[in-house]
């Protein structure tokens, strides 16, 4: 009998965006399981709570194999608790990849059984990110192709 194969796909998800969506949506294809774990602890002053990103990001899926946890403290604690070997990072942009190297280096080196799988969205949410997202939102523009339907309503709720 084969491993459970579980990826973990961390974030602040503030809000989850359409981009979001589609790297889970890929990612559920590729493994059995597939975690959204919403970030609790962060430098980031977040537009929602941890509460509100994880009902948000739930909303998103009806798919069996993803869940989406929220958690706080350092991710690969974490994983390794999920029992997961894989952590899904998207990249957006060249400009993304230094970072986001870096940190795959920072994990292994935390927890060696792990590895780093990078997705780029489908070309259409290429250029999308949460913070553009509460931007536009905050000056009042329209976010509806950035965001499902839900988040959208609850971006104006927010926002007032």
């Amino acid at each position: 009998m084969s491993k459970k194969r579980i990826a973990v796909y961390p974030g602040t998800f503030d809000p989850i965006t359409l981009g979001h969506e589609d790297i889970v949506r890929r990612a559920a294809r590729l493994f059995d399981e597939v975690i959204v774990a919403v970030a609790g602890s962060t430098n980031k002053k977040t537009l929602f709570s941890l509460e509100e990103r994880v009902a948000l990001a739930k909303a998103g899926f009806d798919t069996p194999n993803v869940n989406v946890i929220g958690f706080d403290g350092l991710l690969m604690q974490f994983v390794q608790d999920q029992g997961a070997q894989m952590v899904i990072r998207g990249l957006r942009a060249a400009s993304d990849f230094e970072y986001e190297f870096q940190l795959a280096g920072m994990n292994r080196k935390l927890y060696p059984k792990l590895e780093t799988l990078f997705l780029t969205p489908s070309e259409q949410y290429m250029f999308v990110s949460s913070s553009l997202v509460r931007e536009v939102a905050t000056l009042k523009g329209d976010v509806n192709q950035f965001v499902s339907a839900n988040v959208e309503a609850a971006i104006k709720r927010k926002l007032g």
